[in-house]
């Protein structure tokens, strides 16, 4: 059985053969460049942010508390922390700023937070059956009442309707289980 994310960060600090840190990696770089990409648009700046937050994750592992956060939240907040960093660092330099305005820092920090819940919702939406993520995505992103989801897929109404409770039941129970609050 594959050790848990706490277990892998426990084991960080005596890790001398860097599998631990590997199998961190593996699990969450590609949702933390994700994130990190669409927080700063530069793809080479957020290689950059991923791999400063496994640099720190692997040197402050100590300092990680399971009973705080779990893994996840603890990497997207070093994550986020790493962007709003580069984001400051790049309104001094003109040539990375970006065009727009400059933000203040709790416009940066709400855009951040919003980030991380899409890119958190979308994971979770993720592990849905593709019958129950069809659903959701007609219906919430498409805005199809249930009887047109019905209609444009040619299943029955009752089973729309069931499929729609069962997937919002078990997005709640992966968004929880992912500590999401929103």
């Amino acid at each position: 059985m594959a050790p848990s994310d706490a277990t892998l960060v426990e084991r960080l600090p005596g890790d001398d053969s860097g599998d631990e840190l590997r199998e961190l990696y593996r699990r969450y770089s590609g949702e933390l460049f994700g994130f990190a990409c669409n927080a700063l648009g530069d793809r080479e700046l957020a290689e950059e942010v991923v791999q400063d937050v496994f640099a720190r994750a692997w040197r402050h592992a100590a300092a990680y508390d399971p009973g705080r956060a779990s893994v996840r939240t603890w990497l997207y907040t070093i994550a986020r922390n790493r962007i709003v960093d580069a984001r400051r660092r790049a309104s001094v330099r003109p040539g990375l700023a970006p065009e727009t305005a400059p933000e203040s820092p709790g416009d940066i920090d709400r855009e951040l937070e919003h980030a991380v819940l899409r890119w958190q919702v979308a994971a979770a939406l993720a592990r849905l059956s593709p019958e129950h993520r069809e659903v959701i995505r007609l219906a919430h992103y498409g805005g199809l009442s249930l009887r047109e989801i019905s209609e444009h897929k040619g299943i029955p109404l009752g089973t729309v309707k069931s499929r729609t409770s069962y997937a919002l039941r078990t997005l709640r129970l992966i968004l929880d289980e992912m500590e999401v609050r929103a």
